[in-house]
């Protein structure tokens, strides 16, 4: 998440973009948990499962420091 959130203070982003974002950060988290999308599990389950909060938030928080 880190490198995904590296300098987003003061990205000037469109919804286009943090869509990208999203989606690039939900095809990593179920393969940090060695799922595959065979196991059909849905991504607010292994978001709850592994504990992290949605990317968007994220960087929402980073631009209003």
């Amino acid at each position: 998440m880190p490198t995904l959130l590296y300098g987003s203070g003061c990205w000037l982003i469109k919804k286009t973009q943090i869509q990208r974002i999203i989606v690039a950060e939900m095809r990593m988290i179920p393969w940090m948990c060695g799922n595959t999308r065979f196991d059909r599990i849905m991504n607010e389950v292994i978001r709850k499962k592994v504990g992290i909060a949605p990317i968007g938030d994220k960087m929402r928080e980073t631009r209003l420091r």
